[in-house]
């Protein structure tokens, strides 16, 4: 079983899967990265370009997905360094550190639980998140323009495209495409209507969002929605 809730550190999901749950779904490309939990072990899961399958037998799974563009002040890396992958948190912090934690959240009665009093504890430690890239989300994620989102908050095309690299692992007109689709898929789960869904979420026409569900998730909309 797949269960996710809004988490204790602002914007953040809280989520776990149950060894029950045996359907291999691909994770698709959201502007987010997680830090996971996985029967012992610690790890992150960078940002996503394209939808990412799970291989292997069944587990059990613990992670909080951060909101976009706050995970790498917490985690101390940039975005890009992690595109497409997934990596052990020893690689990135003291390995003696990640012993202590892991072992934490291996002895709880809620991995979740645990793995997000991390986060918070983390997040503590950073500070808050940087308000631009708050902003940049928000006007992204609302059809605005890359050129007018830069121009909006006092950036250049090249400073926003390093900004964008450092805190969502690619550039500002990939994580507009991101958010596009995850826009589109949420008015299609809603009972929205393909066609509909595209045009609000600002496609073309429903063929133009066929093709980005193509690219980006590497199927179509009704088997990714399991209409098929």
């Amino acid at each position: 079983m797949y269960q996710e809730r809004a988490s204790r550190l602002t914007g953040a999901v809280v989520w776990r899967r149950s060894l029950e749950d045996r359907a291999v779904r691909p994770v698709l490309p959201d502007g987010c990265m997680d830090l996971l939990w996985n029967e012992g072990r610690l790890l992150v899961a960078g940002p996503d370009t394209h939808a990412y399958v799970p291989g292997g037998r069944p587990r059990r799974w613990a992670g909080v997905r951060f909101h976009p563009g706050t995970a790498p002040a917490l985690l101390g890396v940039p975005a890009y360094e992690l595109r497409d992958l997934r990596v052990e948190l020893a690689d990135l912090w003291p390995a003696d550190r990640v012993r202590r934690l892991s072992a934490r959240v291996d002895a709880a009665p809620d991995p979740a639980w645990a793995l997000e009093d991390i986060a918070l504890e983390r997040a503590a430690e950073a500070g808050p998140p940087d308000p631009l890239l708050g902003r940049l989300v928000t006007a992204l994620d609302a059809g605005r323009p890359v050129a007018a989102t830069a121009d909006g908050l006092g950036l250049g095309a090249r400073q926003l495209h390093r900004r964008c690299l450092s805190a969502f692992g690619y550039g500002p007109k990939t994580l507009a495409r991101v958010l596009r689709l995850r826009r589109a898929l949420a008015l299609v789960r809603a009972g929205v209507p393909f066609a509909e869904s595209a045009v609000r979420a600002g496609y073309a026409d429903q063929p133009h969002l066929a093709r980005e569900v193509r690219d980006l998730a590497g199927t179509t909309l009704r088997e990714l929605l399991g209409r098929g």
